[in-house]
């Protein structure tokens, strides 16, 4: 116990502040709910995917809806570690699946605030990656950049979806946390957290990826240079077979299940219209809003969102993020941006891309703190009321 102290006594700010932030979001998600004659709690436990993992946690795989234009929407396109969760939850406690699926992604958007501090605390605070100091940073080194890192990821204008019985906070949580492993050199543990992370997402992949080229990398270094006494291959090794085992083994198993082999999930993502064209189908969506004057407004936004989004990957790239980081986010944003899927999900598919966030929290940190608390305060406020009528509206799809 004494070991997890310390390190949660300082991340104890970035988690209260998290927690803040959150609180506030279903506060006025509740009360705008209620003026709306609709209940917050179906709203967080019983819309889109939401529903889906419930019935695979009831009933299984094997759901599927024909739709009259012939796609077919299968619950095999959902990965399977939060059923598994719901399903666990309910029989160990009186909760239902969707409720289980609740307390999941809550104690999961606390485990994802911690792995980013985490992270972020060993990025700016002590060594990188190749051993040097890390800059002596203005503000009080990697824990303040930290705090800002968790309170940016919380302020996201998609941030309610942490709140929802999706598995993005799952997901991000063992993101993190697998970052964190391989960053201090605990290959095993970042291999089995990868594992459990290809088991929730297909954005898995990038989890997996950072794994492997961290794991090639540091190969690469031991044959350059002498390597430190006392150095073991196998920590390395095991964590990289470890890692894809989760994404693989559920593609295969859906293969099997279909009878259609190894492309089979593939098969089950087309009747969803999901899949990756480079961007083709999202240049297209874009392209059309400037057929007319009021939707061009939306079009010039999302061009500068998108630009954002790329400039935040160009200077965490410049500023020297560790290369797992930069692998991690450069998949995970290339997967959100460039598949066809459908396009009001991309700000919450880029969501666990939190090292986007560096840039922007390293800037908080340098500020004084009264400022930055302005900053962030007015983002939540802004972020909260914007998560309920987008709840109370189309929602995340």
């Amino acid at each position: 116990m004494t070991d997890l102290a310390a390190p949660l006594r300082r991340a104890a700010p970035a988690l209260l502040g998290y927690a803040a932030v959150r609180a506030l979001g279903l506060v006025v998600l509740a009360v705008w709910s209620a003026a709306r004659g609709k209940s917050a709690h179906t709203l967080l436990t019983a819309r889109w995917d939401a529903l889906w993992y419930t019935r695979v946690a009831d009933l299984g795989y094997g759901y599927e809806v024909r739709l009259p234009n012939g796609d077919v929407h299968s619950n095999l396109a959902f990965f399977p570690l939060l059923p598994w969760l719901e399903r666990l939850m309910h029989a160990m406690s009186p909760l239902s699946y969707a409720d289980g699926g609740l307390v999941v992604s809550l104690l999961a958007s606390l485990a994802a605030a911690w792995g980013i501090f985490a992270v972020v605390e060993h990025v700016y605070g002590r060594r990188n990656q190749e051993g040097r100091e890390a800059r002596p940073w203005k503000g009080g080194g990697g824990r303040r950049v930290g705090v800002y890192a968790v309170l940016l990821w919380a302020v996201l204008p998609v941030g309610i979806v942490q709140s929802m019985a999706y598995s993005e906070s799952l997901f991000t949580a063992l993101a993190a946390w697998s970052l964190y492993a391989v960053l201090t050199g605990r290959w095993p543990a970042a291999g089995v957290l990868a594992l459990f992370a290809g088991l929730t997402r297909p954005v898995g992949l990038a989890v997996v990826a950072a794994v492997w080229v961290a794991g090639v990398a540091s190969f690469v270094r031991d044959r350059s240079t002498a390597p430190a006494p006392g150095a073991r291959v196998w920590p390395r090794a095991l964590g990289m077979a470890l890692a894809p085992l989760g994404a693989a083994g559920y593609v295969l198993w859906v293969g099997h299940r279909t009878g259609k082999g190894p492309f089979g999930y593939l098969d089950v993502q087309a009747g969803w219209r999901n899949g990756f064209d480079g961007g083709a189908a999202f240049g297209r969506f874009v392209g059309d809003k400037f057929t007319s004057f009021p939707s061009a407004l939306a079009g010039v936004g999302l061009i500068v969102g998108v630009g954002l989004v790329l400039w935040l990957y160009v200077v965490g790239v410049r500023q020297g993020q560790p290369l797992p980081l930069l692998v991690y986010t450069g998949v995970v944003t290339a997967l959100a941006l460039c598949a066809s899927s459908y396009f009001g999900s991309k700000p919450r598919l880029l969501m666990p891309a939190f090292p986007l966030l560096l840039p922007l929290a390293l800037a908080l940190a340098r500020l004084r703190t009264s400022r930055s608390a302005w900053v962030v305060g007015g983002v939540a406020v802004a972020s909260a009321v914007y998560g309920a009528f987008w709840l109370n509206g189309s929602g995340p799809p």
